[in-house]
Parts: structure tokens; C-alpha cells; sequence
């Protein structure tokens, strides 16, 4: 899967102040990134705050970003919980025809073992019209998926194809980089340790900071693909700060405030997230007048 080499945006979903989605905020974004030097979207992950969305507004999200990107990049679409059966049902009844591949995030809250893990996933493969890319996140969702349970997974199961690693540990990272299929995408979840991954053979990243700061962050990815390893690091360092602030109070409020800064869009949450506070505000606005 070369188009899903390089850098993906975890995109945010805008909202009006009075809690709607922002159609024309979002094809701003969409525009804004796919401009900037961005290769792949993912829609409807996390950070595009899709547990508090309807379906219908799941739908409208969907159909604006597909809309907007006019099939210029490949799009990929966040497709996961903690019920199988209901992921399944999920997948089989949605058009998937604009996208690339499903992004589905191992099971939450109820702590599968590693067994679970490898059979949640192995009957979402089976059913999937779809290539699959694991998500591993722990800190979501409260049980790691092991190095032994991916490297099963991508052996069994021709069409998963991928994992975004969000731990954010660089030695499973790159055990898992190591004991995968050459062609196996070992995409980074985390910002911080995107380059590292890179230059240890990962396939780039799925990124939150990337959207709002496009042109950079993806050309420091690309760097780190080419092994230009010095050039690569100088970037890095620059957004460095910028990615500990956009978390320092959840995610996507701390982005979202970035683009607010950017005149892209409102910083709207859905409760039960929040806005960032004014002390973090005004660092986020000090660094994207500086950067």
C-alpha cells in the first residue's frame, strides 16, 4: 500500500458555536491540508471527535471530505470499538468505495486479552470489503496490542495491511517493524516520536500536529524516508513544542485552537471535552506567530 507511505492527518471535525458541524470550516481543512504537501486523510478517527457524532453526522462528514478532496489523496476511515459484531455490521453497510482502507482501533474498556485482540480483529478481516490498518493506543484504550499479536495478524490475514503504533514506546515500535512483512506499514500514532520510527524503518505517520502544520511536519516525514537524517532532525526540533502544547489538555482541543489561531476554523468541543485554557492558548498563539 505505497499511498499510505508518508504523512496522514487524523482530521479534526469543526464545529459552529452552537455545536453543529461546520461544513465550510471542514472543507477549509481538507483544502488546507491537501495543499500543503499531505499524502493520505483519515476521516472519522479520534481526534475527529467521531464517539459524540451521530450517525448522520458521521454521514455528513464523510460526505463533505469525500466532496472536497475531489479524489485527490487517498482516504482512509476510522471504522472501530469494542462490540465485533457491531464494527462488522459497521463496515458492511457503509459505501466504502472512496476509500482506501479501514483504520480500526483495538478494543476499549472491556481489556481483551491477546487472544481477544487476534480474534476481534481476525473476524473483522474476514468480513472487511476493505484493506484493514490496526490501531494500537493503549493509553485509550487501556490494553496493549502485543508485538506477537500484530506479527499474527499480519502473517494470517493478507488484507491487514498495516498498524498505526500509538504506545509510544520506540522498541515496540521497532520490534514490530522488525517482525513484520517487509511490506507491512508501520505507521507512527505518535507526533513526538514520528522521525525516530521513520529512520527505524516505519512508514510514516498518522498525525494530529501534521493538520496544522501540514507543509512542515510532512516534509520532515519525507526526510526521514529519504534518510536526510540532519535536515530531518532540524524539523523536528522546531515543531517539537508545539506537539507537547496541542496535547497538554486533550486532543483535539489543542489543535483545534491551532487552527483557530490560523483563521481555519472555530476551537468548538463537544462535551465531555473542553476548551484549552487561556494560559495554553496564549502559547499556542506565540508559537504559530513565530513558527
Amino acid at each position: 500500500m505505497k499511498e499510505l507511505r508518508g504523512t496522514g492527518v487524523a482530521l479534526i471535525t469543526p464545529f459552529k458555536a452552537d455545536f453543529s458541524v461546520d461544513v465550510a470550516a471542514l472543507r477549509k481543512v481538507v483544502n488546507f491540508n491537501i495543499e500543503n504537501g499531505i499524502n493520505y486523510l483519515v476521516v472519522l478517527g479520534t481526534t475527529a471527535e467521531s464517539a459524540t457524532l451521530s450517525k448522520k453526522e458521521k454521514q455528513l462528514v464523510i460526505d463533505t471530505i469525500i466532496s472536497e478532496n475531489k479524489g485527490r489523496l487517498p482516504l482512509v476511515l476510522g471504522i472501530g470499538g469494542n462490540n465485533t459484531q457491531a464494527v462488522i455490521e459497521e463496515m458492511q453497510e457503509r459505501d466504502l468505495s472512496e476509500f482506501t482502507a479501514i483504520l480500526s482501533v483495538s478494543p476499549f474498556y472491556n481489556k481483551p486479552t491477546q487472544e481477544g485482540i487476534y480474534q476481534h480483529f481476525a473476524a473483522i478481516s474476514k468480513a472487511a470489503p476493505k484493506p484493514i490498518i490496526l490501531y494500537n493506543v493503549p493509553g485509550r484504550t487501556a490494553s496493549n496490542v502485543l508485538p506477537e499479536t500484530v506479527f499474527r495478524l499480519a502473517n494470517d490475514f493478507k488484507n491487514i495491511v498495516g498498524v498505526k503504533e500509538a504506545a509510544g514506546d520506540i522498541v515496540q515500535a521497532m520490534r514490530m517493524i522488525d517482525g513484520t512483512p517487509d511490506d507491512f506499514l508501520v505507521i507512527s500514532g505518535d507526533d513526538m516520536i514520528t522521525l525516530p520510527m521513520v529512520l527505524a524503518g516505519g512508514a510514516g505517520v498518522i498525525s494530529v500536529i501534521a493538520q496544522g502544520f501540514p507543509s512542515e511536519f510532512s516534509k520532515m516525514v519525507q526526510l526521514g524516508l529519504d534518510h536526510e537524517v540532519n535536515k530531518a532532525y532540524a524539523i523536528h526540533y522546531k515543531i517539537a513544542p508545539s506537539i507537547d502544547y496541542i496535547f497538554a489538555e486533550g486532543n483535539p482541543a489543542g489543535i483545534k485552537a491551532v487552527f483557530k489561531e490560523k483563521q481555519l476554523c472555530d476551537d468548538t468541543v463537544r462535551l465531555p471535552l473542553v476548551g484549552v485554557s487561556d494560559q495554553l492558548r496564549l502559547k499556542l498563539r506565540s508559537f504559530v506567530a513565530e513558527f
